[in-house]
Formats: structure tokens, sequence, C-alpha cells
């Protein structure tokens, strides 16, 4: 938004010292950054302040967990904090004519409003049940089939790269989108570029590897929506949860948020530098340069949500902050072309996912077997665990916060380990 001011500005009365300066994405989302840090911090302490007066606090059960029962009453809903911070930067940073923002900025509001409706639920009748689980996950599959769509129908969406590879990738003209440029490399040699509507994405580790779902199981690419599609809702919907679960701490969920989103800010740099994409091998996906921006505001956010989240909190996300990072999260890895990479980059919220399904489904069989169940964690998510332990929750916090940039790293060395 405030590009098209500045040009006006300059249209207007000329040039004047700083005009330019919106121009460079280094400066956009250095300041986009600040400001939603500063938003969320300054905005942050009204918003609480507001939940206390009308008494929009936390119910807590009875699990035996050390420190659990001083949380009571604690302002909830503060995911509200991230989702100001995450859009209004955004809106006055980034560029509003851009599909891929515009995808995100859906894609935060849909999970916020599902989240928001939860806790309203959990506050208003007073229980822990909130939104039935069945109206949960048919958010999450309707903002899955949406990111997918437009995916699969934007022209907006496209993968530049050199006609010969896409030919040798089995990529047909039918699949391309405007002309031909012919780009002059500083070595003086031409090659014939073009954009490309497909399904192509980046497979880790392995040297000048792309996958495009059409070739699975060699369905051909009038088909290639049969996997794409479910395979997109998965991911959405496991990931939105998967961050839901590992709220349980405070600072958790918001830290590894942070966390993973600055490294999907990397990834959307490199991922919109021609340059940069071919030095690295991976796809260039024009236009995605506004992610990095959004990615910045919601490092921006979540850092600054952790001002009043940090351990002792004065306030929780709740399901509107929890539901909505994994979401986005989710929809920006996809939108990036890094959904393979979602098992390494989001690892905390996977692990935690996991312990609940191998807690359950032991607690079950075993019960059918021995008759009573056995359980292979103290408690889950796998934190609950270690608060079992008798582990301080900021010395589980920090830890887990390490193994989560111990990840982040693991995940941009993916970009050279091929």
């Amino acid at each position: 938004m405030l590009i098209e001011l500045f040009d006006w500005l300059r249209a207007t009365f000329g040039d004047f010292p700083g005009a330019n300066l919106l121009r460079f994405l280094s400066v956009r989302t250095g300041v986009a950054i600040i400001v939603s840090l500063v938003l969320s911090i300054v905005t942050g302490g009204r918003i609480i302040r507001y939940l206390r007066r009308q008494q929009i606090g936390e119910s807590v059960r009875d699990l035996g967990l050390e420190g659990q029962l001083e949380k009571k009453g604690t302002p909830t809903m503060g995911g509200l904090i991230i989702l100001l911070a995450v859009l209004l930067p955004s809106l006055l940073f980034a560029k509003l004519d851009n599909i891929y923002l515009i995808t995100m900025l859906v894609a935060t509001v849909w999970m916020g409003a599902i989240g928001f409706i939860d806790d309203y639920l959990k506050i208003k009748h007073k229980n822990k049940d909130g939104l039935a689980g069945k109206f949960k996950v048919a958010g999450q599959i309707g903002l899955g089939l949406l990111i997918a769509c437009i995916m699969l129908l934007s022209e907006q969406v496209v993968v530049r790269m050199n006609v010969a590879q896409a030919e040798a990738d089995g990529i047909t003209e039918a699949q391309r989108v405007g002309e031909v440029r012919i780009v002059t490399l500083e070595s003086g040699a031409t090659v014939a570029r073009a954009d490309y509507h497909t399904t192509l994405t980046n497979v880790p580790f392995l040297k000048n590897s792309v996958l495009t779902y059409a070739n699975v199981l060699g369905i051909g690419r009038q088909l290639a929506w049969i996997i794409f599609v479910p395979l997109i809702v998965f991911i959405v919907t496991a990931v939105s949860n998967a961050a839901n679960l590992t709220d349980g701490l405070d600072g958790l969920a918001a830290g590894t948020s942070a966390i993973i989103a600055g490294t999907l800010a990397v990834f959307a740099y490199v991922g919109s530098n021609a340059i940069a994409a071919n030095y690295l091998g991976i796809l260039f996906l024009p236009g995605t340069e506004e992610l990095v921006i959004y990615s910045g505001c919601l490092v921006g956010a979540c850092l600054g949500f952790l001002w009043h989240n940090s351990f002792p909190a004065s306030v929780f996300m709740g399901d509107t902050g929890s539901l909505a990072l994994g979401g986005v999260i989710a929809a920006l890895a996809i939108l990036l072309r890094k959904e393979l990479l979602i098992p390494i980059l989001c690892g905390i919220f996977v692990i935690e996912n996991l312990s609940v399904m191998a807690q359950v489904s032991y607690f079950k069989y075993t019960k059918r077997k021995y008759g009573e169940g056995r359980r292979i964690l103290r408690m889950s998510p796998l934190h609950h665990h270690y608060q079992k332990l008798g582990m301080p929750e900021i010395k589980i916090v920090t830890r887990f916060w390490i193994v989560g940039i111990l990840l982040a790293v693991a995940t941009i060395l993916t970009l050279k380990i091929r």
C-alpha cells in the first residue's frame, strides 16, 4: 500500500529524499519486521488489559502438572495480537496485487477466524470443548482446497525456467504462460526462458532434482490434482493441528513459529531471486518476494508476542493464534514449493503430533490386548512428558527452541547438501 502512495507522491510532487527506499525488498522487509514487532508489543498490552476487563481467561483442568493451576484465569485469545501484527504491516509494506500475498492474507484471516470461534465458544460455555472437531477440520480442509486451487488454476503462480529444462522435465507448451524470453548471461551466451504453470516442486538432498505430481504413479498432467489436492489438504490440516498441540507451554509455540517463519523468509528470498535460484539449483518462483515481507511480519509478530507470552505468560495465544500459525506456516511452505521439507523444518510440531498419536494408539492397543491401557510417555504431548519428569517449564521451552534452531539450520543446509 505504501509503495502506491509513494509512487503517487513522486508522480505528483516529483522526486524527494527517500522516495525510492520502499522499492528495495530489504528495506520493506526490515521496516515491516520492526513495525510488526513494535505493534505486537504496544497493542499487546492494550489487548491484554481489555481481555482481563472482559474476564476472558483460560479455564484449566487439573492434570497434575507443576504450576498449572497458577495459570487459571490468564487471558487467552492473545492470538489476536499476532494476527494484527501480521496483517497490518503486510498490508502496508507488501504489494497488494500479488497473488502469493493475497493467498497468505486470506489464510491468516481464515484460520484466525476458526481459532477465534473455538476460543469464543470455550469462554462462553466455560468448557474445554469449544468448536466441534469436525468443524475445525472442515475449515482446515477448506483452506487446503483453496490453496490447491490457486496453485493449480492461477496463471500468476508459475515457475520460470529454461525452455530446454522444461522439455526435459516433461513440461509441455500448453503449460507455458506468456512468451518465451531470450536472456543473455554474463558469459555472453543466450538462453530461452519462459514461465510455466506446473506442479513442480523441489526434492531436498538430490542435486537438480524436481518432482512433478503429474508423474507420480504415471497418472499424467491432467490428473495431477488427484494426488496434489489431497496432499495439500493433508499438509494444511496436519501442520495446523500440530501447532495447536505444541501450544502448551509459555512461549513454546510462538518461539518455534518465529524460527520456522525466519527460515521460510530465507527460502522466499532465494526462490524469488533468479541469480540465487540458479546458483542453488532450486526453482525460480517470480512474485514470491512478497512472501519475504509476510514472513518477516510473522517473525516480528511472534517475537513481539513473546514479550507478553514468555514465562510466566501474561496472555495465552489460544486457538486463535495456534491454529492460525500452523495454517499459515503450511501455506507458506506450499506456496514456496518446500512442502517436502516440512518434516525437518517443522520437526518440533511433527514430534509433538506424533507423540500424541503414539500415546493414544498404544493406549488403545494395550487396552484391547491386556484389558488396561498402558502409556509410552508419562503424558502427551511430549512437552508435558518432560513436565511430569520434573523439568522446569522454562528449561523445556528453551531446549525445544534450541532443537528448532538446529532443525532450521539443517533445513537451510539442504540448499547445498545435494
